[in-house]
């Protein structure tokens, strides 16, 4: 499309859950909901639109090894646009990605910086691997160097017990949490297990990733400190697979990881009902595959969380959360189009009719 040209969405914009509006309009890449007067070079697509699709728990520039090239990042960033995920969360790269920055064909990305881990608790090239008495330093500079975000390894397998346990010992963490919020950084947390989610909480943390290991005694103090999390269902999925490559070094781990995932539709429809704030996250880039966001949405819905409010995880709620914008008037156009309403069936989120970023149809 030229600099002149008009884009018309024409059909359904869902610019909120029940905000409804009947035509939507692209003028230099912006939203308008006022046809342009005397426009001649329009492009029409009809369908249902939303806002980009946000994956609040992606990893661009990583894989199961570690750091990976620019031309592999970009094939990532690609297969999640072709998806309708048009804003990332990056929770934790080695890789620099500010290139993709200037790329006007490509998602926008929230980075959380490099992961922090305790030393030989987490996967090798992934992480800052620290001690407890560098903790602060090392938020501090992670929260200069990401959009916003920190991101902590909360709690991973301890060797000498032979199951998961917590990284941490809460005076480190509180004051860690505590520097990234002078910075104006939010700080979530890599958390599988049960025992380090209260005292992350407690610390003033804002988020918590996979949170399988919410009980009834800790989804309250979640919801009375409006903590989210991010479950990353499709990559819970895979904890079978994963204990049975455990059970013969690491029993106890093995059979801890089968009981978090035997539990995990239950543990995250308890939380949304008890008012956790609950978003899409993939957990692409590790050893799972881009473009999955429709597939977690999916799985929210199977968890027992409303389809609406599903869609909403990966799109008007995510946004907000993230303090990006949607199809407001002016927003920047960064939508998906689809046949039907997605409100119907999720479903629907696998197939995009269309793809339009930064007001460019782009797929």
């Amino acid at each position: 499309m030229s600099e002149s040209a008009v884009l018309h969405i024409k059909g359904r914009v869902l610019a909120g859950p029940d905000d409804v509006r009947e035509d939507l309009w692209v003028v230099g890449g912006r939203v308008t909901y006022t046809r342009p007067a005397g426009a001649r070079d329009i492009t029409t697509v009809e369908g249902w639109a939303l806002p980009g699709l946000v994956d609040a728990h992606c990893h661009v520039g990583l894989d199961a090894h570690g750091a990976v090239d620019e031309a592999t990042s970009e094939k990532q960033a690609l297969t999640d646009r072709e998806a309708g995920t048009l804003l990332i969360r990056d929770a934790g790269s080695p890789a620099d990605t500010r290139w993709i920055d200037d790329r006007e064909d490509l998602p926008r990305i929230i980075r959380a910086g490099r992961h922090i881990a305790r030393t030989r608790r987490y996967i090798r090239n992934y992480a800052h691997e620290i001690e407890p008495e560098d903790l602060v330093a090392y938020v501090a500079q992670e929260a200069r160097r990401g959009d916003g975000w920190v991101k902590l390894v909360g709690d991973w397998i301890d060797r000498e017990t032979g199951d998961l346990a917590a990284c941490w010992p809460p005076g480190a963490v509180a004051a860690a949490i505590a520097e990234a919020h002078r910075l104006g950084a939010r700080v979530t947390a890599h958390c599988f297990a049960e025992e380090s989610l209260a005292p992350l909480v407690e610390a003033g943390i804002d988020c918590i990733e996979h949170a399988t290991g919410l009980t009834e005694e800790t989804i309250p103090l979640f919801a009375e400190r409006g903590v989210a999390i991010v479950p990353t269902l499709v990559n819970i999925a895979t904890f079978p697979q994963l204990a049975a490559g455990g059970d013969e070094k690491y029993p106890r781990w093995a059979d801890h990881m089968r009981r978090l995932h035997e539990r995990r539709y239950d543990t995250v429809r308890a939380a949304y009902d008890a008012g956790v704030p609950v978003y899409v996250g993939t957990d692409a880039g590790g050893s799972l595959a881009h473009g999955l966001v429709a597939q977690e949405v999916g799985e929210l819905v199977k968890a027992g969380i409303p389809a609406v409010e599903a869609l909403s995880a990966t799109a008007w709620g995510a946004r907000e959360w993230l303090g990006r914008p949607g199809l407001g008037e002016g927003d920047p156009a960064d939508l998906v189009v689809y046949e039907a309403d997605p409100r119907e069936d999720v479903r629907v989120l696998g197939s995009p009719r269309r793809v339009v970023l930064r007001g460019r149809v782009v797929s």
